[in-house]
């Protein structure tokens, strides 16, 4: 059993720690870190503001160092720029000066990968996936904010990481936007088997698109909670309708406002 176990995690975190300076002191942001995500798994990280969340996934991104504490992806010590993990970050980054084709492959322009080929026919095979092939030669301002998304998410996937790191993508969005995009992205994601880990301030967001939400406490964060999610529906608004999704709000929410404040320095 716990071969299997081990054999079926992807990202681990071990006791790790991490501190940043200022001009005056160091600042201990993360303490004694404990996590694991499991393949084709969607995990949530929620926690109260400031505490560590978006610092989370730079060190999964190879971006920082811990330090202390070990980060693994399939158990090996998580690399600078590690090409195994995908970043969506809060805004889709697109250049408007660049058509969707062009912004799609600009990451097999710049890494020239031996299997450049392959990589750009699975782009190609994305946008007709995802019904986006007609807007291929079209500039990023005449898409709509979820075209923009699903374009976005399409250029992270071209490079086939094992891990995708989604920091708050949706946050630039109205809501009825969001909660379509919501899905289109679980969709596709779950389409794809990718692992992915979200961060978002937003619970019911978390809630209805994770398997896994992993629970901070204020800064320095550790881990306060993880709580498996088994909601019923498809996609994430149809979770939304599951009976206990209320209470499992309530749940998440009482643990993140139970928080002591942190003590002034």
């Amino acid at each position: 059993m716990l071969v299997k176990e081990h054999m079926n995690t992807l990202l681990e975190f071990k006791d790790v720690d991490f501190y940043y300076q200022t001009k005056e002191q160091e600042i201990q942001a993360l303490q004694a870190v404990n996590f694991k995500v499991n393949r084709g798994e969607f995990c949530s990280i929620v926690g109260p503001s400031g505490c560590g969340k978006t610092t989370i996934l730079s060190l999964s991104a190879g971006l920082l160092s811990p330090s202390n504490g070990e980060i693994l992806i399939n158990g090996e010590k998580v690399k600078e720029n590690d090409s195994r993990i995908g970043y969506m970050f809060q805004r889709d980054h697109l250049f408007e000066w660049r058509s969707i084709w062009k912004n799609i492959t600009l990451g097999i322009e710049i890494q020239k990968p031996k299997d450049r080929d392959e990589k750009l026919a699975l782009a190609e095979e994305l946008l007709k996936k995802y019904d986006l092939y007609s807007f291929k030669d079209r500039r990023p301002r005449q898409l709509s904010g979820g075209m923009r998304q699903r374009v976005a998410l399409i250029r992270t996937l071209v490079l086939e990481p094992e891990l995708l790191l989604l920091d708050e993508p949706f946050s630039a969005l109205d809501f009825q936007t969001r909660l379509k995009v919501c899905d289109d992205v679980y969709n596709m994601i779950k389409s794809e088997k990718k692992t992915a880990i979200l961060v978002t301030h937003d619970i019911s967001e978390g809630l209805s698109m994770s398997e896994k939400m992993v629970i901070l406490t204020a800064r320095p964060a550790t881990v306060k909670k993880i709580m498996n999610i088994d909601l019923i529906g498809d996609t994430p608004l149809a979770k939304r309708e599951d009976p206990s999704f209320g209470e499992l709000f309530e749940s998440i929410w009482r643990n993140l406002t139970n928080e002591e404040k942190q003590p002034a320095h």
